[in-house]
Formats: C-alpha cells, sequence, structure tokens
C-alpha cells in the first residue's frame, strides 16, 4: 500500500540545472513522487485504495458535501460522527460532552479515530478531530486531508441559524469566535489541499472544487514551466526535459536565455474566493495565493505555511506587512518598506531563500549570483543570512552592483549585510552590465560545468528573472486590494487602478498577473524617471535602446534600460509564440531595438499606460507632500506621485506603490525638503531626518544596519567579464572549500 507522507518530496532531487553530464556524476534521477500518485489513482480510480478525508471547523458543511463528493466517485461515505463515534458511544456526540467534558472528550474521541480503519471512502472529520494529534497522523496517513476554509464569519452566521452556541474546547468565558480562530492552527497543520468556500456558495459547487481540488493533487506533472524563447511546435515530450516550480527556483534563467513561465499559466480564483479573503491576514492571504501557484508536490502546504511565516514575522516593523495608507483624494499609498532592508524587495527575499533551500538537491553547494540597481542587494544578502546553518554552509550569495550607481546609504546598506556566506562586489560600471554579465555566465555552459566538475558547485539566480520572486509580489497587489475592500473604501468587483516606479518590470509585471488571477484592476500605470525607455516603449510599440546612455538619478532602482521581466510579458500578449520573442530580443541584442507589431501593442496598450517624471519634479513632489500631510515619500514614490497626478482619470482610486523607505535615499530626501546636509555621514544624514519627527519614522532596520561597522573587506573590479567570473571562483574557494 503507498502511504502519504509529510517528507520532502521526491521530485525535488531530480532538479536539472547542471549540465547533463556533470548532473550524471553527482544524481540519480529516482521515480517522481508525481508519477507514484499518477500511477496509483490510475489504477484504482479517483479514490483507489485511499481516502478523501474532509476537514474543517463546525458549520463547513463536511456531511453534506462528503455525501455528494461519495455520489459522484460512486464510493462509501462515512461521517465520524455518526458512524463512528455514536455507534462506539452508544450515545449522541452532545451527550457525550456533556457526560466527560471538553478535555476527555478529545481525548475519547481521539482514541476512536484510532482504532478506525477505511479504505476508497469519503470521509468527514468532526470539527474537533484535528485537535488529537494521534488520531490525526493515523488519518491522515490513509489520504488526502482536504481542507474546507470557510470564513469564520460565515461558520458563526450558520452556527447561529442552527442554534449552536457551544462547542468542543469551548470554556465558560471565551466566545465562540475565538474558539474557532483558535482552532486553526490544528487544520493547518493537517492539510493537504485547501478548498475555499465562500458564503452563499452552494453544497454542489463545493463538491466539485473538491474533485477538482484532488485532480490538481494527482496531476502534478501538469504544472510545467517553458521559457519565453521555446517554440510551441518543438517542445520536447520526453519527461526529462519537464520544468516543475523547484526545478525553474534553482535554475532561474532557461537555458536557451528566456525566462520561465507556467505553461498552462496562473490560476484563477473566483469572486467568491477573494472575498473570502477579505476578512484574512497578510500571512494568510499569501498561504492560499501561493498554495494555488505552487504544488504541494514541489512544497508542501505545511512546509509553505513555515516558510511565509517566517518570511513575513517579527522582522516585518508593521503587523500589516504591507498597509494600505491614504495619502489625499482618491490616492492610496501601498507601504512595502517595512521589511527589514526597507524596499520591497524584501517581500520576495525574506521568503525565496528558504523556498530555495528547500527546492535544491542536497548533492551539491549553490552560489547565488544577483545583479542589483540598489534595493535587491541588500534584500538578498539580509535574506540568505538569515537560512539555517545548515543550509547556510552549502549556499552562499554574490551581489554585483554599479559601483557609482546605488545611494551611498545602499552602499553602506550593503556592505553592512555582508555575512560569512553572502559578500557584495563592486562594478565600474552601470545596472545592465551587472544583469547582462550574470546572463552570460548562466549561459556559458563551459565555465558553468567548470564550476561544477571543478568545486561541485551550481550557479543560481535570485534576480526577479527568478520566478519564485514574482509570486510574493502577486500577494501585496492582491492584498492591497482587498484592503481596500475590507476599509469600506470600495465594494468588491469596483476597479482600482496601481502605479508603480518601474525598471526591470517584475512589479508591475505582478500587478498584472494579479489582474489575470482575478483582482479588478483596471490599469497599471509604468512610472519612470529620465531612463524612459519604457515610457517610450509603452507609449509607441518601440524598444529603442540605440543611443542611449543610462543617466544616474535620485531614483536607482529605476535606472535600468534593458528591463528583463518585459520578456514575460510579450510572451503572454504575443500568446505564447516564443519564436517571435526570440526574434524580438534576437533584433534588440544585435541592432539594439525592437518593435511591437500593432495588434500586440494595441494589447499591451489595454493594461498600460506610462509616463516619466524630471529630477526637479520628483523632488517637488517630496516637499509638496510632506508640506501638506507630513509624511515622507522616498524618491521612487515620488515618481510614481507625479506621474499618477498626470496620468489618473480620477474616476477609481489608485494605488501608489511605496517601493522604499525614504531612509535610503537621505541627500535627496534632504535637498527635496531644503534642509542643509550638515555631514556627509549617512547614519548622521538619518539622525538629522530623525529630528523632525517624520512620518513614517526612520527605519529602524536601516540605522541598525548602518550602526554596525559591518564587514569593510569587499571588492570592486573593472568591468570586465574576466574579472567577475575570477571573484565568483575565489568566493567559492573561500566558502565551500573549508571545512566547518
Amino acid at each position: 500500500m503507498f502511504h502519504v507522507v509529510q517528507y520532502q518530496p521526491l521530485r525535488l532531487i531530480t532538479q536539472n540545472s547542471l549540465s547533463s553530464m556533470c548532473l550524471k556524476l553527482m544524481l540519480s534521477r529516482p521515480v517522481a513522487f508525481a508519477q507514484i500518485w499518477k500511477s496509483w489513482f490510475s489504477s484504482h480510480s479517483l479514490v483507489g485504495n485511499k481516502n478523501i478525508i474532509l476537514m474543517g471547523p463546525p458549520g463547513a458543511g463536511k456531511t453534506t458535501i462528503g455525501r455528494i463528493v461519495g455520489q459522484k466517485l460512486d464510493c462509501p461515505v462515512i461521517d465520524i460522527d455518526d458512524h463512528v463515534l455514536e455507534t462506539t458511544w452508544n450515545m449522541s456526540v452532545s451527550e457525550k460532552l456533556q457526560d466527560v467534558g471538553n478535555e476527555q472528550f478529545l481525548e475519547e474521541e481521539g482514541k476512536a479515530l484510532l482504532k478506525f480503519s477505511a479504505s476508497g471512502s469519503v470521509i468527514s472529520l468532526t470539527g474537533s478531530n484535528p485537535m488529537h494529534a494521534a488520531g490525526m497522523q493515523h488519518m491522515k496517513k490513509t489520504g488526502i486531508v482536504v481542507y474546507l476554509d470557510v470564513p469564520t464569519t460565515v461558520i458563526m452566521s450558520r452556527l447561529k441559524s442552527m442554534k449552536v452556541d457551544r462547542i468542543v474546547g469551548q470554556s465558560p468565558g471565551i466566545s465562540l469566535k475565538d474558539i474557532l480562530q483558535f482552532r486553526k492552527q490544528f487544520y493547518k497543520r493537517w492539510y493537504d489541499i485547501r478548498v475555499l468556500c465562500g458564503g452563499d456558495i452552494a453544497a454542489e459547487v463545493v463538491a466539485e472544487k473538491v474533485l477538482d481540488a484532488v485532480k490538481r493533487y494527482q496531476n502534478s506533472e501538469l504544472e510545467t514551466f517553458i521559457s519565453t524563447r521555446s517554440n510551441r511546435s518543438g517542445r520536447s515530450m520526453e519527461k526529462d526535459s519537464h520544468k516543475y516550480f523547484s526545478d525553474v527556483v534553482t535554475e532561474g534563467l532557461a537555458p536557451d536565455g528566456g525566462l520561465f513561465v507556467p505553461e498552462r499559466g496562473l490560476p484563477k480564483f473566483t469572486a467568491g474566493e477573494w472575498q473570502s479573503l477579505i476578512e484574512a491576514t497578510y500571512i494568510e492571504r499569501a498561504q492560499v495565493i501561493l498554495e494555488r501557484c505552487i504544488h504541494p508536490a514541489d512544497v508542501p502546504a505545511s512546509k509553505l505555511a513555515e516558510i511565509i511565516g517566517t518570511a513575513y514575522g517579527e522582522n516585518f516593523t508593521c503587523s500589516k506587512i504591507a498597509p494600505v495608507r491614504h495619502l489625499a483624494g482618491n490616492q492610496f499609498l501601498l507601504e512595502l518598506f517595512h521589511g527589514p532592508t526597507a524596499s520591497f524587495k524584501d517581500f520576495a527575499l525574506q521568503m525565496v531563500p528558504h523556498i530555495f533551500a528547500y527546492c535544491i538537491p542536497r548533492s551539491c553547494n549553490y552560489l547565488v549570483l544577483v545583479a542589483t540597481s540598489g534595493d535587491t542587494g541588500s534584500a538578498v544578502l539580509d535574506g540568505f543570512s538569515r537560512l539555517h546553518d545548515t543550509d547556510k554552509q552549502r549556499i552562499a550569495v554574490m551581489n554585483f552592483f554599479p559601483e557609482d550607481g546605488v545611494s551611498p546609504i545602499q552602499k553602506s546598506q550593503m556592505i553592512g549585510c555582508q555575512k560569512e556566506n553572502a559578500w557584495s562586489v563592486g562594478v565600474k560600471s552601470d545596472f545592465d552590465f551587472c544583469q547582462t554579465a550574470i546572463k552570460q555566465i548562466f549561459t556559458n555552459s563551459d565555465y558553468t560545468g567548470f564550476l561544477t566538475v571543478e568545486y561541485g558547485t551550481a550557479l543560481a539566480t535570485a534576480n526577479s528573472i527568478n520566478w519564485a520572486r514574482l509570486l510574493p509580489q502577486i500577494v501585496y497587489h492582491a492584498s492591497a486590494y482587498l484592503d481596500l475592500v475590507h476599509q469600506n473604501i470600495i465594494p468588491f468587483g469596483s476597479p482600482v487602478d496601481v502605479c508603480i516606479p518601474t525598471g526591470n518590470f517584475g512589479n508591475i509585471l505582478a500587478a498584472l498577473y494579479a489582474k489575470m488571477m482575478g483582482i479588478p484592476i483596471r490599469k497599471c500605470i509604468c512610472a519612470s524617471n529620465g531612463n524612459n525607455v519604457l515610457t517610450d516603449f509603452i507609449r509607441t510599440g518601440v524598444y529603442d535602446l540605440r543611443g542611449r546612455k543610462l543617466i544616474p538619478t535620485f531614483s536607482p532602482a529605476v535606472d535600468i534600460l534593458k528591463s528583463s521581466n518585459i520578456e514575460r510579458y510579450l510572451h503572454l500578449i504575443a500568446n505564447e509564440d516564443g519564436q517571435l520573442v526570440t526574434q524580438l530580443y534576437n533584433q534588440l541584442e544585435n541592432q539594439g531595438y525592437f518593435q511591437l507589431r500593432k495588434d500586440l501593442l494595441e494589447k499591451l496598450q489595454q493594461d498600460l499606460l506610462a509616463g516619466w517624471c524630471s529630477e526637479e519634479d520628483c523632488l517637488a513632489a517630496i516637499h509638496s507632500v510632506y508640506s501638506t500631510t507630513g509624511y515622507i515619500l522616498d524618491t521612487h514614490t515620488a515618481v510614481a506621485k507625479v506621474v499618477a497626478d498626470r496620468l489618473q482619470d480620477r474616476t477609481c482610486p489608485i494605488i501608489i506603490s511605496s517601493t522604499a523607505h525614504y531612509s535610503k535615499f537621505a541627500p535627496a530626501i534632504l535637498r527635496a525638503l531644503r534642509i542643509a546636509e550638515i555631514n556627509q555621514n549617512p547614519l548622521s544624514q538619518l539622525h538629522l531626518l530623525s529630528s523632525y519627527s517624520p512620518l513614517p519614522p526612520v527605519h529602524w532596520g536601516l540605522l541598525e544596519t548602518l550602526k554596525k561597522k559591518g564587514n569593510e573587506d569587499r571588492q570592486v573590479c573593472a568591468a570586465d567579464m574576466s574579472m567577475l567570473m575570477s571573484h565568483i571562483e575565489t568566493l567559492i574557494q573561500n566558502h565551500f572549500m573549508k571545512v566547518f
């Protein structure tokens, strides 16, 4: 009999990021976890000799839905209350509870579950079964646990209509709502699959959703990824060529130079499913959304919950994680700077290192290469430095940044974030050179093969070209909309616009993905600074780098000419025509420009608007907002504010992404506020800003980082590929070759 287990899926050790020769030396490819499930189901129908186990709070509809699912599958249906407990005890459940009390009831209920055995059935648990660990461990071994996730407010309403005012575990003085919230921790511990159930959803519809979820669970091989440059007709049907989430996290960049995207697209949420998340916390929303984007064969729900809880815990200074603040009129700020390094990059990079450590094979070391225009560097260094010690011994990070293309505080922050497994190198060039160099290194099979054979080390990336970087960003765009609904600013279904300062196109792409998944975003407004190649492209359809030189600005994260993630969007609007994407990027590489067809430009302009902001207007916006509200925008948010003012039509709310804390750009902020700088020292500048009691306060994490002396042993190198490769090899020798 095949047993469902909670250990790391076998598929996770089948990574294919190395050259095939090196991989064969280091790894053998066992039978995939997904293949085991597929074999089981195809041999035994949908249920086979395993059970579908329905779990959820009282009033979730487990009994009714269980009967419907059982009828559809033509298999036995067992209700634990009716068919097990009452039969065993020869009395009703309510009588037993009254007879023995809460604690003894849970113990006897658990013992009855331990003696229970069934196969090939649909089983409806009681609401309190998950509170008995041994009983649930016994049940979990027999099949798939499906969590019927119903909002607490809906459960309260249902129980009231059923005239239920007390449930198991509820002591005097504890409200029904409190005990329902308390129980959630037990439900979350045990489930394999979650099914969202809104308020007025019919039991028949929920039953269909249960069956769909079980089918998705069994068919993990369908959730594959392709390159944006792959030819649809030429895609190999060989199983060994398939890429799964765990593969793309590890590999980062596709072998043909393209970017990975899900072959079947992103999951769609119904309006009811989104509405069931209105009352949820940020962490709960993240869990639900990411479960639908990451198959449990890659990262099981229990592990994903652990990772999300770690990522968005005490390292964020605001309990709401990504709060939405009213600025003025119809404008709202999505504050994305409450993480440890004070930028939106923390949302992905507090999570991705843990996902990466879980997904990579244990048989070799990994060096993560990163190119940054400012914020990514410190976020990556901080995120990977928070791994467990055993993971830090086999995972290291090298961060390349333009030596003269980041703010002084950003540079100090990157130096201060260096740890034993995380290092920075300043490059005497711009961000585009750093990013292009990393892409070239990844596609140099001779070099990557040499590192694997010589040092047992594979390369990976944590830039936004890595698919895993984009998923957490989808969450905060969805969460911002749900917050506006929760605050009664808009009813669900009313549209909003979003305005995002845009450099590498990852953040705005995540907003477009949230729209595709069902969030009512009307227009995504792309805000640029003087490096306005994206503005021109969105307005004209011509992506033209000819004769353009990067201009250093007050908003360095937007100082990018070649935006990587636009490739994913072009692949999307071109109906996955990888051949066309390849042609466009070959032309960009060889001739310095490409032009979209008219039909593709029309599609693009249905989603996107674009504008740009001068340095003078950026500083003026900071001053104006501070003068009228006391709130300080950072330079990137000011760029977005200026563009939003120009392009919004004021017929709906507009959410402006506040992508960084102003503390990172103190010299520009002091200049905008017309405060004379008293010192070039970054720490002194922050203390000066703090003396004005600004809103929001100076970022504590940044202050703490700057107070540390940091590891001053950093390197600066010329804009030369061989020099970068030399630094990579030196780090590998120093970190992975020593005995811990």
